[in-house]
């Protein structure tokens, strides 16, 4: 078995896959395993807690909670190099472009656990916190402006 051009480390989210070696554009890298799980049955197990089920289709969802389903440490990100492709009733992670060593590699969840899990404003991928460290200066600049412009004019009087 050749060995992956991946390893399990320690990312801004908790656990994360980040390449060990240079990886090509649409390079398979692995398979997002687990028991298939009726609807009914997922959503005992979504109630219950379990962060990593994956939606195949409108009847079936892979339960990936096993340790072993490699797959589950692809963490998201809103900018992704990677991306997920489902073909029937498997699920497959792809490159989207060349990975360099040391970069983590993540695809986009969809926007519903972005939404309901993660929470929009919660989101630790590289844009979402460059958007908000932005979007903070700008806020942190107005304060600045406005509290100029009242003690020229608390001044004045």
């Amino acid at each position: 078995m050749p060995v992956r051009p991946f390893r399990l480390g320690r990312s801004r989210t908790g656990l994360g896959i980040f390449a060990t070696r240079p990886i090509k554009k649409r390079v398979r890298l692995a398979e997002y395993k687990g028991p298939l799980l009726d609807v009914k049955t997922a959503e005992k197990a979504e109630n219950r807690g379990n962060r990593y089920l994956f939606e195949v289709n409108s009847k079936w969802t892979i339960d990936g909670k096993s340790r072993r389903n490699i797959a589950r440490y692809f963490n998201h990100s809103c900018n992704p190099n990677a991306d997920s492709t489902i073909r029937g009733k498997r699920v497959f992670v792809y490159t989207l472009r060349a990975i360099k060593p040391g970069e983590e590699i993540t695809y986009n969840y969809g926007s519903d656990y972005l939404k309901n899990v993660i929470g929009k404003s919660n989101c630790q991928c590289s844009r979402c916190r460059k958007r908000r460290a932005k979007r903070a200066a700008e806020l942190r600049v107005a304060r600045k402006r406005k509290a100029a412009r009242a003690a020229r004019t608390g001044s004045k009087r």
